[in-house]
């Protein structure tokens, strides 16, 4: 799958996903995104009506062309707005979304007591 690239002594493979919320979980949107050498080379995204990779450049064309005929891994990257994204957020939401404006209430951080892990 990686053997396209030139030797990968001094270069980055990286992959990012991202979870995108509109009005909590009612919309959501998965994106997987990969980069080679800091340069994008294919993405996922779950809101595009094609519902599989898609190059953003020449490098990138072989490996989504790969990914798209994983029938199980593209089937993953399909339903990760379930599992990854609205998982996650139901995970988090306790200390981040119900929390909103808490810090604006009573003393706030100057008076708040240290934390002790």
């Amino acid at each position: 799958m990686w053997g396209c690239f030139p030797s990968l002594a001094h270069f980055l493979v990286m992959g990012k996903s991202e979870c995108h919320f509109t009005n909590g979980t009612e919309r959501v949107r998965f994106l997987a995104r990969y980069f080679y050498n800091r340069e994008e080379l294919a993405r996922f995204d779950s809101d595009s009506e094609v519902g599989e990779f898609r190059a953003v450049t020449e490098l990138g064309r072989p490996i989504a062309k790969y990914w798209n005929g994983q029938k199980d891994f593209m089937e993953q990257e399909q339903t990760a707005v379930d599992w990854f994204c609205r998982h996650n957020y139901g995970v988090g939401e306790s200390f981040t979304v119900q929390r909103r404006g808490e810090r604006g209430r009573g003393a706030g951080a100057a008076g708040a007591a240290p934390v002790r892990l």
